[in-house]
């Protein structure tokens, strides 16, 4: 049987008081819809179409090829927002998930066993429920003897003996497609709201004699529905805590996962170590055996294998194999790091290129830099890249040696083998093997102090 999804993201979150449409809203470095949006994917659906309103060309922007949509201009209830996608979806034969995109914690296991269930049942709809310690404010289940979906009672309208049920409506639907749409042109918004309501399509079938069942889920964590900054941190707790369980399991130590933030997209290889306080966000790809932290933070890089990051900042670079970085360095983005590199404490790196086997101690910046292979950059050393207008290419060739408290004034290069000597400021190329001294000659003044002494007393 084929299947379709729809997913409902048009709602604005007035309560996340947020100039930032709210299912855009990350949630481990990822916004919310776009977590529901991966889940589903794995579905093997015909097609997904997501339902957009406020916002809607950011969303559109940020699932991107992943969905179809359909637009709400008028907020005006979920049964009319699934009504939108008549046009995608009304004439076709199948099974059609509705899913909220506010529910960053659902998973396509638990998505997977609602169809199945659904299946199994004969069912014209099915609900996900859940079981919650506190279900106040929820829409509970009511069984019959049978198993199946007898009523949704609101929370307001249930009675005592009803609002002990634990069972509630997490707002997930599995429906079969033709049925579904046959429903929403019978649905009123005779209400207080004078909006439509999908549940609303539950009692339309049920009333026509068909079976309405329900499929439990195992956590009620996956239904969570993110409707303020609060329930943001409680998605964003449990999702780490999930992300870091699943790196741990694939052979990656992390010391200390309630301190260790990593995000959802994240590739990390087995018997890397990582200490507490790191932050991995983005597209990052570490290798294995490599050691990251304490107190780092790595963004959208790439890194190879054994390679070692402390107390440092690497964002949007490349990072090779047999690397250490930090502590207290910066590895800003477009710089590529060769295997075997050394950028030690307190070094700027950005834009640049380093060969391998070359070093950076301490204390020294690297910008808009080409160094080869074999190069010791001494400390407090600067690539002097910026005119007040433009930006200028230092090139450092191969096995050349940069002395301490050097400035080489770009756009200059240094010769393979070339040595410049300490406290020198480069403006002009350096040949290959050659000496570059450029600072005064040194002149001492003796009996200096006495003659000053003389003449102050005097």
């Amino acid at each position: 049987m084929k299947r379709y999804a729809i997913i409902l993201a048009a709602g604005q979150g007035t309560r996340m008081k947020s100039k930032l449409y709210k299912v855009l809203h990350p949630v481990c470095g990822k916004p919310m819809v776009e977590h529901v949006v991966d889940q589903v994917s794995k579905l093997n659906l015909e097609k997904l179409v997501t339902i957009v309103g406020f916002g809607a060309e950011q969303v559109k922007a940020q699932i991107g090829g992943k969905s179809e949509f359909a637009l709400q201009e008028e907020q005006l209830g979920t049964a009319h927002a699934v009504m939108q996608a008549t046009s995608h979806l009304g004439d076709k034969e199948g099974v059609t998930l509705i899913i909220c995109g506010d529910t960053p914690l659902i998973t396509a296991d638990t998505m997977k066993a609602l169809l199945e269930h659904h299946s199994k049942t004969n069912a014209k709809a099915t609900i996900l429920t859940a079981i919650a310690e506190d279900p106040t404010g929820y829409g509970r289940i009511i069984r019959n003897n049978e198993g199946h979906v007898e009523k949704i009672v609101e929370h307001k309208d249930a009675t005592e003996e009803e609002r002990k049920v634990k069972e509630i409506n997490t707002g997930t639907y599995c429906f079969d497609n033709k049925s579904l749409f046959q429903a929403l042109t019978k649905v009123s918004n005779d209400n207080a709201q004078g909006e439509y309501y999908l549940p609303d399509v539950i009692e339309i079938l049920k009333k026509q004699g068909e079976i309405i069942s329900a499929y439990q889920a195992d956590v009620f964590e996956e239904t969570l529905g993110v409707n303020d900054r609060v329930a943001l941190s409680q998605a964003e707790k449990i999702m780490r805590a999930r992300i870091n369980r699943t790196h741990m399991m694939n052979g990656v130590t992390i010391i200390d996962p309630e301190h260790t933030y990593i995000s959802a997209d994240v590739e990390i290889g087995r018997d890397t170590v990582i200490y507490p306080g790191t932050i991995i966000e983005g597209k990052t790809v570490i290798g294995e055996n490599c050691v990251i932290g304490p107190n780092s933070e790595i963004k959208n890089c790439v890194i190879g294998d054994r390679t070692t990051i402390r107390h440092s900042v690497a964002h949007d670079s490349e990072i090779g194999n047999d690397v250490t970085i930090g502590p207290f360095a910066h590895i800003r983005p477009l710089s590529k790091i060769s295997d075997d590199v050394r950028i030690g404490n307190f070094v700027e790196v950005k834009k640049s290129t380093f060969g391998k086997g070359s070093k950076a101690s301490h204390l020294s910046y690297i910008g808009d830099a080409e160094v080869g292979a074999d190069v010791n950059i001494g400390c407090g050393s600067i690539t002097v890249n910026y005119d007040g207008k433009h930006k200028h290419l230092t090139k450092i060739e191969d096995g050349a040696f940069i002395g301490c408290n050097t400035n080489l004034i770009a756009p200059v290069t240094i010769g393979k083998g070339a040595y410049v000597a300490a406290g020198s400021t480069i403006t002009e190329d350096v040949p290959g093997n050659a000496l570059s001294i450029a600072r005064a000659r040194q002149v001492n003044k003796e009996n200096y102090v006495e003659r000053m002494n003389v003449k102050k007393n005097s």
